[in-house]
């Protein structure tokens, strides 16, 4: 249901910034209110308190953001209170950057690495990510597993590129217990 939540009001919400040449404002907009939703635990419990009616949340979310954002996003959050979908708001929201994003061929890779990449070896990496896939743009975001022994792996959306030593040794490990199980078949 969530799911459905987040694709009808985002798809509406992505719909509306690309017919009114918005779409950067709406972007950064819908990324600042993911920001202050998650970033103030206080007010999440506010807006899913069960005896706090809902003209009081609207209210709440109007003083908040009105005058600050776009009115439109202002509206959403406020349609999403009144339906009972306040709790998939992050959810919403997220789903339309991801659209917008793609519409503007941005893309966001995760990238493990041993250790921290230098910047001339994080503007390499950007560089091949840019020829080999159909961005103009990406969003990168580092992380550090010293547990892959050595490599790199790469995350763009369901697409997962893993030239880690430990996956590799795990293939490896693989491959050579099934020779071994061919090897034990064989024998009298």
């Amino acid at each position: 249901m969530a799911k459905l939540v987040s694709k009808t009001y985002g798809d509406a919400l992505f719909e509306l910034a690309v017919e009114s040449n918005q779409l950067d404002s709406f972007l950064e907009e819908a990324k600042g209110v993911l920001s202050v939703i998650g970033s103030h635990d206080e007010l999440n419990r506010l807006m899913n308190h069960p005896k706090i009616v809902k003209e009081e949340k609207i209210a709440t979310l109007e003083n908040i953001f009105k005058g600050r954002i776009k009115d439109e996003l202002v509206g959403l959050l406020r349609m999403l209170v009144e339906k009972d979908h306040y709790n998939d708001t992050t959810a919403v929201l997220e789903y339309f950057i991801e659209q917008a994003k793609e519409y503007k061929h941005i893309g966001t890779a995760y990238v493990t690495t041993v250790m921290t990449l230098g910047e001339i070896q994080k503007a390499n990496l950007v560089e091949k990510l840019l020829a080999t896939t159909d961005y103009v743009e990406f969003e990168m975001h580092y992380e550090v597993d010293p547990s892959l022994i050595g490599g790199m792996v790469i995350r763009i959306k369901d697409r997962v590129v893993d030239s880690s030593i430990k996956s590799k040794l795990a293939t490896l490990s693989s491959e050579l217990s099934k020779i071994q199980l061919k090897v034990g078949e064989c024998a009298p």
